[in-house]
């Protein structure tokens, strides 16, 4: 597994990390016995970097007296311009209770305001074939600034898994099933703000376009982590299979696997289907 700087922090993070969201809410139910097995496969795979909580009782719940990092997790874009809130968290790293901060964003402009700020160490954002924008300004302000980026939601929810048609169904209790037009949240939480439909589309022409071997997920999370800005790629996973695979695909990124004419579709896949209705939003 290949790692990567944590920013400026000092440390280095596996360029494949995994989010914990579906291990929580909002996603179907999951065993305790299913979730642990997805944490110890992805650290045999070498994933160094979990993102765990949007609540405040981390530091009992893991255990430990100082967090490596806390982000905030899509504050308001009130909360991520205030100075007040930034001399909070300095005050919170001065004590020992973090060791860094960073800010997870909506949209591009809130990720420009975090970047701007000294001490911010890293943000996250949503960043897949269905979300092009922070290409544009946020990949090279981070960059610039060396602000790690942790990249969010890459598989759309699992559109980009290859695996839905328009017959597949979610659980009641599962953010797919409520949230698809923003009813609990942000939409673009849910299948990356793209029309389920249109995404299904989207998703079987890039299918086309993946290099002979390589699965439509390996190849879209190989080529997210591939881009130059981004330190880490978070995707979820439900079982220890889904977890295996999400990590194997940081192999790709030193075998050496041609991704240019995977990187031609992606690009004039959004163009055609979902540049126009998502790259204004976000």
């Amino acid at each position: 597994m290949q790692h990567r700087p944590l920013g400026r922090t000092g440390r280095d993070v596996s360029a494949i990390g995994l989010g914990t969201w579906q291990l929580g809410a909002d996603w179907g139910d999951v065993s305790e016995s299913d979730a642990l097995a997805v944490l110890d496969a992805s650290v045999d795979q070498g994933v160094t970097l979990f993102d765990t909580a949007d609540v405040d009782r981390s530091r009992a719940n893991l255990g430990v007296d100082t967090l490596d990092l806390v982000q905030l997790h899509c504050p308001p874009t009130e909360v991520i311009e205030s100075d007040l809130v930034y001399d909070a968290l300095d005050a919170l790293v001065a004590e020992g209770r973090i060791a860094a901060y960073g800010v997870s964003v909506e949209t591009v402009a809130q990720a420009l305001a975090a970047i701007e700020r000294p001490h911010v160490t890293n943000i996250q954002i949503i960043f897949n074939p269905f979300r092009l924008k922070p290409l544009d300004e946020v990949l090279p302000a981070a960059a610039d600034a060396q602000v790690a980026v942790f990249a969010r939601v890459p598989l759309a929810s699992g559109l980009l898994s290859g695996k839905y048609t328009a017959a597949t169904t979610f659980a009641e209790n599962d953010h797919r099933s409520y949230n698809r037009h923003g009813e609990a949240f942000d939409r673009g939480e849910t299948f990356s703000g793209v029309d389920y439909e249109t995404g299904l589309a989207a998703a079987s022409e890039l299918a086309r376009a993946v290099p002979d071997g390589v699965t439509l997920p390996a190849a879209t999370l190989a080529w997210i982590a591939s881009q130059h800005g981004v330190t880490t790629v978070i995707p979820g996973a439900r079982n220890v299979s889904q977890a295996t695979s999400n990590a194997e695909a940081g192999a790709l990124l030193d075998t050496g696997v041609d991704l240019s004419g995977f990187d031609a579709a992606v690009h004039e896949v959004y163009d055609r289907h979902l540049r126009e209705a998502i790259h204004p939003l976000w």
